[in-house]
């Protein structure tokens, strides 16, 4: 038996028990759509075994692969969030009962694929492919070149994209990591970026790994924290979905059934980028983002991400995409400054502080400045 209760934001009746607050970034609720609620009601332990899965591992991919909050108590699965995306696990919850009571036998590898054809079919109804939904949220380019980064992130096996800081390079790899995660193409993403320091020498850093190198990893936690909410992040690392690490860590791995993101390539040396590329395993894709603008590297050293953009051009299957200042989303006054560094020399010195206007001469002993009463010594 299927209960279905609309929970509209702000109404009367969600101030009980099933009280549940959309995160306050979702774009959804801000456009006034409400939030949904299933309750299924499961028939014996033998049915809540076959749709719950061993130590609830259905449940938790159906959770994280649709982005609701899923409650299993008493013989009742509770699902709580976006109204179309309830609807969708509701679906994935009748068709494990289905099975179960057609004395078939259900695996995580079902549970995934009802997912992902849930999505699928959610998908063939977007009037535009480039978008990235997640829960409630619309990842959606901004502009013509974000739409052309995101359309290779969908068709290449490895996608290198070129431009300043603010156009997106590595939020949209993320949102589009962290899409295929939840619809089960993927096992697994990882993180990683080069331990360069940008122009400063930090010297000893106290703690013990994690705590020395979270600080250059800061900025793709930024990234995922813009997209998920905390307590997933934590969960997906801690469950080996998510691994952020440095780009020295790569060495020696396979990564199969992932998406390997390499942020602030133009750190990378010629060896490391090589490196890095030849950890693609079987159904995996790799990003590399970078701004060869900013390159933190000895002035000796040559820049892996441009060498390799030169080299793999003409390869099937690699996309090179450049952004530049049109693209920029971030703060209206980071293109300004782009503009304002671009193709200019820095200046050496400071310009000559500039004199107020010399006053006229109105007699003996009265110079520049007499007019106006003391000195400022005086």
């Amino acid at each position: 038996m299927i209960h279905n209760r609309s929970i509209e934001p702000g109404s009367p009746g969600s101030a009980d028990v099933r009280q549940w607050t959309a995160p306050t970034r979702t774009r959804a609720s801000a456009e006034g759509a409400g939030m949904s609620e299933v309750i299924i009601t499961l028939d014996g332990h033998d049915e809540e075994l076959a749709v719950f899965g061993s130590r609830d591992q259905y449940l938790r991919q159906i959770r994280d692969g649709l982005g609701v909050k899923v409650l299993a108590r008493h013989g009742e699965v509770r699902v709580e969030g976006d109204r179309e995306r309830v609807e969708q696990a509701k679906g994935v919850f009748e068709e494990l009962r289905n099975r179960h009571r057609a004395r078939r036998a259900v695996t995580a590898a079902d549970v995934s694929g009802l997912i992902e054809g849930a999505l699928r079919s959610q998908d063939h109804d977007r009037p535009d492919p480039l978008e990235i939904r997640e829960g409630s949220r619309v990842v959606r380019p901004r502009t013509d070149g974000q739409a052309r980064y995101l359309k290779a992130l969908n068709e290449q096996e490895l996608v290198f994209c070129i431009g300043p800081a603010g156009t997106g390079k590595t939020y949209l790899a993320v949102a589009v990591a962290v899409a295929a995660l939840r619809r089960g193409k993927i096992k697994k993403i990882v993180l990683c970026r080069p331990a360069v320091e940008a122009g400063e020498k930090l010297g000893f850093l106290p703690g013990d790994l994690e705590a020395k190198i979270n600080p250059y990893l800061r900025p793709l936690l930024d990234a995922l924290h813009d997209l998920m909410d905390y307590d997933q992040i934590r969960r997906y690392t801690e469950n080996d979905l998510i691994e952020i690490a440095p780009l020295a860590f790569m060495r020696g791995r396979t990564l199969n059934d992932a998406v390997i993101i390499l942020d602030e390539g133009q750190n990378a040396t010629v060896p490391q980028m090589k490196m890095f590329l030849t950890r693609m395993g079987q159904n995996a894709r790799i990003v590399v983002t970078g701004d060869v603008t900013q390159v933190d590297l000895p002035p000796e050293t040559t820049n892996g991400l441009a060498d390799a953009t030169e080299r793999l051009r003409e390869v099937p299957g690699v996309g090179i995409v450049y952004l530049d200042k049109s693209d920029i989303v971030r703060h209206p006054l980071v293109q300004a400054i782009v503009n304002a560094y671009e193709g200019t020399d820095p200046v050496r010195e400071s310009p000559p502080m500039p004199f107020p206007p010399a006053a006229e001469s109105a007699g003996p002993g009265r110079g520049r400045g007499a007019a106006d009463g003391p000195t400022a010594s005086g």
